[in-house]
């Protein structure tokens, strides 16, 4: 594959997947060397696709332009920056809003962050077609035996989510606790799936509650 065509290609990822890449900077004697890309796995990732949505909006005031949009897809959180004129692109924008960018990879202070080149609104079942998307790409091979106890562990979850609204929800600390029999990397994975897909929600840090 031409290296031009590698360097443009925009890699259809998660924020989270993205967030475990290592940042590779260019070999300089300046104190602060320029970011190049993301190593992940194979691949060498400088532009990408990503699909979710805003939870937060900043826009800075005075003559230096400057806004920000905090993005989530359920897997972790990256910052999208814009400068000058181009901070236009942001202004129809709300909290709530869920979006495909496709842009660039920069790093400032260590921070990886979205330069966007396109911004499209999209309806907010297409995160779930990309986590859907993204998973077949990578398949998780499981046994039948196994598939069954992680629907009868996600059920059982579920369940005592639902049960605790009279409370407000639950934190996360407890339903692992509670659930003993279970490995704890296994009920965090599931109470992630079950975030991502909307059937549950969390109002604050380490705390869930049922939406349905």
């Amino acid at each position: 594959m031409p290296e031009d065509y590698q360097r443009n290609t925009a890699y259809k990822l998660r924020i989270g997947d993205l967030l475990r890449g290592k940042q590779i900077f260019e070999e300089s004697e300046a104190p602060n060397p320029r970011f190049n890309l993301i190593e992940l796995g194979n691949k060498e990732i400088r532009k990408v696709n990503i699909i979710a949505n805003i939870i937060d909006k900043f826009e800075s005031e005075g003559e230096r332009k400057f806004a920000s949009i905090t993005l989530d897809d359920g897997s972790g959180q990256i910052r999208a920056r814009l400068f000058g004129e181009e901070v236009q692109k942001f202004k129809e924008l709300t909290q709530g809003d869920t979006l495909l960018i496709i842009g660039f990879l920069k790093s400032f202070n260590q921070e990886l962050y979205l330069l966007p080149d396109i911004i499209r609104k999209v309806n907010p079942k297409y995160l779930l077609i990309r986590k859907l998307e993204i998973e077949k790409s990578f398949p998780e091979q499981k046994t039948p035996e196994q598939k069954q106890e992680i629907k009868a562990l996600r059920d059982e979850i579920i369940e005592m989510i639902k049960n605790a609204e009279t409370n407000e929800g639950i934190d996360k600390d407890k339903i692992i606790m509670k659930l003993k029999n279970s490995q704890p990397e296994i009920i965090q994975q599931e109470i992630q799936k079950l975030l991502e897909e909307g059937i549950i929600y969390e109002p604050k840090p380490g705390r869930v509650r049922y939406l349905g």
